[in-house]
C-alpha cells in the first residue's frame, strides 16, 4: 500500500500518477485565482463564502498530499526541509495559523513540478548545460561579483561628495547614496534620485558606462561557457 501511494505521488509516467499530478496543478491555479479575486474590494458576502469554500477544499487536498508525501518519503525529515517540502508546508500553514503574513501566493512555485510531469527532456538537457556553464565560469563570476560590490561602494562615495551639499535630503550619507548607485550601475535608473550638479552628472555618465559593462561581462562569460559546453556535447555525439 505504501509503495502504491509513493508511486502515485512520485511517478507521473503512469496514467493515475499523471491524472493526480495535473489535478494538483489545476487546484494550484484555481487557488491562485481565488486568492487574487479575494483581494478585490466590495465583494459580496456570497462570493466571499464561495471563495472560502474553495480555499477550504484546496487546503484539504494540499494537506492530505503533503502528509502523504511526508509519510512515504524515505527520509522524512529531509523531505520536510527540502525545497518542495518547505513550499508545500508554506502553502498550507497560513490557513491554520492566524498571521499577518499571507504565504498562499508561494504555491505558484509548486508549478515547477510540471517539468517533472511533462518530462521535458529537451529543457532538462538545456538546464544541465546551463549548470555546467556556470561551473566553468564560477571563479570568474565570483571575482566579478566582488568587483561589482567595490564599484557599487565607490559609486556611492563619489556621488555623495558631488551631490551632498546640493541635495542634502536626497544624498544624506553614503548609505543613502547606495540606492542611487545600485539603480545607476544596473542601468535601471528609476529617476527618484538624480544628480543636479555638473560634476555629479559627469560622474553619472561614467558610472552608466561602467554599468553597461557590469551587465555585459557576466552575460558574455555565460554565453561563452554555454558555447563551450555545447561544443563538447556535439563532439561526444559525433
Amino acid at each position: 500500500m505504501l509503495v502504491k501511494i509513493k508511486n502515485l505521488l512520485e511517478n507521473p509516467e503512469t496514467r493515475q500518477g499523471k491524472k493526480l499530478a495535473f489535478f494538483i496543478q489545476f487546484l494550484i491555479v484555481i487557488s491562485l485565482i481565488s486568492f487574487s479575486i479575494d483581494t478585490l474590494p466590495n465583494l459580496s458576502i456570497g462570493i466571499k463564502k464561495i471563495l472560502r469554500l474553495m480555499e477550504m477544499f484546496t487546503i484539504a487536498i494540499f494537506t492530505v498530499e503533503y502528509l502523504l508525501r511526508v509519510f512515504t518519503a524515505d527520509k522524512k525529515f529531509g523531505f520536510i526541509l527540502s525545497f518542495y517540502g518547505l513550499i508545500d508546508l508554506a502553502a498550507i500553514l497560513p490557513f491554520y495559523i492566524v498571521s499577518g503574513l499571507d504565504l498562499r501566493a508561494m504555491r505558484i512555485f509548486r508549478l515547477l513540478r510540471l517539468f517533472r510531469i511533462l518530462k521535458l527532456v529537451r529543457y532538462n538537457k538545456a538546464i544541465n548545460r546551463l549548470h555546467r556553464a556556470f561551473i566553468i565560469v564560477k571563479e570568474e563570476l565570483i571575482f566579478f561579483s566582488f568587483v561589482s560590490l567595490i564599484l557599487l561602494y565607490l559609486s556611492a562615495v563619489g556621488i555623495y561628495f558631488f551631490e551632498h551639499h546640493a541635495q542634502p535630503e536626497q544624498f544624506k550619507s553614503i548609505f543613502h547614496s547606495l540606492w542611487w548607485s545600485a539603480t545607476t550601475l544596473t542601468t535601471v535608473g528609476y529617476g527618484d534620485i538624480y544628480p543636479i550638479t555638473t560634476g555629479g552628472r559627469i560622474f553619472t555618465f561614467f558610472v552608466l558606462m561602467i554599468g553597461l559593462g557590469t551587465v555585459a561581462i557576466p552575460t558574455g562569460l555565460i554565453a561563452s561557457a554555454l558555447s563551450q559546453v555545447r561544443s563538447e556535447v556535439n563532439d561526444k555525439n559525433e
